[in-house]
């Protein structure tokens, strides 16, 4: 039998700003280890921490426009565009616009605060 989701479990959030995240699918609201799908929504001028995760990140972007930068730069990520983060990979996500944003982030395996290693610094 499949099973229902009735609603998302609230995680906190990394970053200089509040930022919602609601778990569907991950390691804290189903005990799946092996992906995690999350609702993010983050203000105008978000800022979290870079980090070097164990997972690839798939991110489709449904409002607003998502900053992620990397070693060699950053993209703008706007409504209606995805972006995937290879493992490994130096990250850091942000909100840079006046209306923040609204996406969907998909981790394989589940996102998990032991794999994303966070910079101490919040630098690369």
């Amino acid at each position: 039998m499949p099973q229902l989701i009735p609603e998302p479990k609230r995680i906190e959030a990394a970053g200089n700003k509040p930022k919602i995240i609601d778990e569907y699918i991950g390691r804290v609201s189903t005990q799946t280890e092996t992906v995690s799908i999350a609702h993010m929504r983050s203000p105008s001028g978000w800022l979290e921490p870079g980090q070097r995760p164990d997972f690839d990140e798939f991110t489709l972007v449904l409002k607003g426009t998502l900053r992620v930068e990397s070693s060699d730069g950053y993209l703008d990520v706007q409504a209606g565009q995805g972006v995937i983060a290879r493992a490994g990979e130096w990250v850091r996500y942000s909100t840079p616009t006046e209306e923040g944003a609204e996406y969907i982030a998909v981790c394989l395996p589940a996102f998990s605060p032991e794999t994303v290693h966070r910079d101490e610094t919040g630098n690369e």
